[in-house]
């Protein structure tokens, strides 16, 4: 069964594109924020072969609970055969995320482009 995309949240918005699923992210992601998005993140990482797309583009604040997220994502995608790419381009967030070392687990693109255009063979955690 396909993960079909939730309505506009407030913090979320699920899209697909061109074979993926895009969760973006939207404003001021903390501890109540996450606490929303998490039902839909599990439903889209539910799938083994999941091809999954967090865009950050529309983030303004983002906190641990936003670490908490893509690190639940990636766990969730990285035990099946799925993909899973992050767009994001904001420094302070790009700061946090040098800082953890995900962003080596999950290196940041610029641009959704960029994200969707990564070929099969090199998505996914490493």
């Amino acid at each position: 069964m396909r993960y079909e995309p939730a309505p506009l949240t407030r913090h979320l918005r699920v899209r697909q594109d061109r074979g993926h699923t895009v969760l973006e992210f939207r404003g001021e992601i903390d501890i109540a924020a996450a606490a929303e998005i998490v039902p839909h993140l599990d439903m889209a990482t539910a799938e083994p072969d999941a091809r999954i797309v967090i865009d950050l583009t529309r983030v303004e604040f983002f906190d641990c609970s936003g670490l908490r997220l893509l690190y639940r994502a990636l766990h969730r995608t990285a035990d099946g055969s799925g993909s899973l790419y992050l767009v994001c381009a904001h420094p302070l967030t790009l700061r946090m995320l040098r800082i953890t070392g995900l962003s080596r687990l999950l290196p940041p693109r610029p641009t959704l482009q960029a994200a969707l255009e990564q070929p099969e063979s090199a998505s996914g955690p490493a």
